[in-house]
């Protein structure tokens, strides 16, 4: 059931459901996963890993664009996603991944905000311009999945979720993005009982 929030009256976020988000990554052919530093405080990886394996096992093709800075310190997300043994080679460093972001059906961003914000690429009075980041913005599609409204570490509203291609899933990023693999699992039992 998608929704929209007015932050005042130019500013809108559409929120999508765990339904609705499951649904169109399963028409994706292409996902980026963009992890940060609320993934961490989350603890979410192991539910990342199970998310990425209910893509892959349908075809989809996934990676992770990795921001050197996203977290706490510089190869956090790394770390992190090692532990939940993704794939070295499905994580993409920032400056590989962001020529790819174009034909990207889906970006996925999981408790980023500063680091995929455009900001920093199109304002030059803001404190972040000039800072490299993940181009999420690019891609077909922009589900990014946040604790709260509220700005990121620098203190900035991510102009990037109030554009149209992008839908916010808010909640716990462990709580949500289990709740993905778990309806993409559910879905991918029925199909197999149908054809059965």
């Amino acid at each position: 059931m998608k929704t929209t929030t007015a932050v005042d009256d130019t500013k809108v976020y559409k929120s999508e459901t765990v339904e609705g988000v499951a649904q169109i990554l399963e028409h994706a052919s292409f996902v980026v996963i963009v992890p940060g530093y609320g993934m961490a405080v989350a603890q979410a990886q192991h539910r990342v890993r199970e998310l990425y394996d209910q893509l892959t096992k349908r075809g989809i093709t996934v990676k992770f664009a990795i921001h050197p800075v996203a977290g706490r310190m510089p190869g956090h997300m790394n770390v992190l996603l090692a532990e939940a043994d993704i794939p070295y080679a499905d994580l993409v460093e920032m400056d590989e991944i962001n020529p790819e972001m174009p034909r990207c059906d889906v970006a996925l961003v999981v408790g980023a905000n500063d680091v995929v914000n455009p900001v920093a690429r199109l304002e030059k009075g803001s404190p972040i311009y000039g800072m490299p980041i993940i181009d999420a913005d690019k891609a077909r599609t922009v589900i990014a999945i946040k604790r709260s409204k509220s700005p990121g570490f620098a203190g900035i509203e991510n102009e990037q979720y109030f554009t149209d291609h992008t839908w916010m899933l808010f909640g716990d990023a462990k709580e949500v993005v289990g709740e993905l693999a778990k309806q993409l699992a559910a879905a991918a039992g029925a199909r197999q009982t149908r054809a059965a």
